[in-house]
């Protein structure tokens, strides 16, 4: 999940690049946890789509820092 901050639209765009066939930014929010826990509800309700459809689930992606 990456957020970032909107000057143009005055919100929280959240993507999700583990999923990669959903249009991104894919939701977002007033508030930075407006914006995580919308995000939390898509990805819920993703892996519920995928696991009907029998779609393997993305495999979180891991940033290392150096």
């Amino acid at each position: 999940m990456t957020i970032q901050w909107s000057e143009e639209d005055n919100l929280f765009l959240v993507t999700l690049p583990e999923f990669t066939d959903v249009m991104q930014p894919c939701t977002h929010g007033k508030t930075y946890i407006e914006a995580v826990n919308n995000a939390q509800d898509l990805i819920d309700s993703l892996i519920e789509i995928y696991q009907e459809d029998g779609q393997p689930i993305p495999q979180p992606r891991v940033l290392l820092a150096a």
